[in-house]
């Protein structure tokens, strides 16, 4: 009789590689990778609310960095999911942005001044895309490394421009071919269309490209109703480094 404990890892492990047997099984028919970014290749240092609190002392403020936290994820599931459009958004999505920093501050600081607001806003959009706010997950150079000479690589992310900053900051934007983020591309993960637009800008069909991500809706999917085969990431049970031995490298 199997351990209940065992029986359980094998089905997550096999779960974990079904959705990629197929590309797996016809190896040469895969072309390109899509990679999500944060969760996926680099993290943040520290929690939003650390750095908000470190952006307010910037600007003269003394905001408390678990209020700013919890403020931040209370925001973030208030903002509405976006109807994709044919056209980058304007502005880089920076209003969008300010939207969901306004909540925050509403939360932790309602009686703040407008010029206050202003001045915090534009130091920390800036400070999101400064060197030393992300880290890179350890094996991602590597994998990368192996990667990139036998196969398309791009990053498709629910970001904006400040991304290409990131990934030059963390060493790795010389690893991708293209970057998809949904302001510029006009659609948002857990929408599919954002896969579908980047297939179309790469020309390739979706059992061509494989997706890997760590969100079960945004990733996985999404993904998967794009018809992308897709590797299903959850750092707490496997890395990137799953990946090099699904494909043999």
């Amino acid at each position: 009789m199997i351990d209940r404990k065992v029986a359980i890892s094998v089905k997550t492990t096999f779960r974990r590689a079904s959705a990629f047997m197929a590309t797996k099984d016809k190896k040469e028919s895969l072309k390109a990778i899509f990679f999500d970014a944060v969760g996926t290749l680099f993290y943040l240092n520290g929690t939003v609310g650390d750095h908000y609190a470190l952006v307010g002392s910037e600007v003269g403020l003394d905001l408390d960095a678990r209020e700013l936290e919890r403020a931040f994820h209370a925001a973030w599931k208030k903002m509405p999911q976006r109807a994709a459009i044919d056209a980058p958004r304007e502005n880089d999505d920076k209003g969008w942005w300010r939207e969901l920093v306004d909540l925050v501050l509403d939360q932790v600081a309602p009686s703040l001044s407008e010029f206050d607001r202003d001045n915090f806003f534009e130091v920390a959009y800036e400070h999101f895309a400064e060197a030393g706010v992300w880290q890179l997950y350890p094996e991602v150079p590597g994998v990368l490394e192996q990667l990139q000479p036998r196969l398309q690589l791009a990053v498709i992310s629910n970001f904006d421009g400040r991304l290409r900053l990131i990934l030059e900051h963390l060493g790795i934007s010389k690893f991708f071919r293209h970057l998809f983020v949904s302001s510029e591309i006009g659609a948002d993960k857990p929408d599919p269309d954002i896969y579908r637009r980047a297939l179309k800008f790469i020309d390739l069909k979706p059992n061509e490209v494989l997706h890997v991500g760590d969100d079960p809706k945004c990733d996985w999917e999404a993904a998967s109703a794009a018809g992308l085969s897709i590797l299903r990431l959850d750092r707490q049970k496997n890395s990137l480094r799953d990946l090099l031995a699904m494909l043999k490298l």
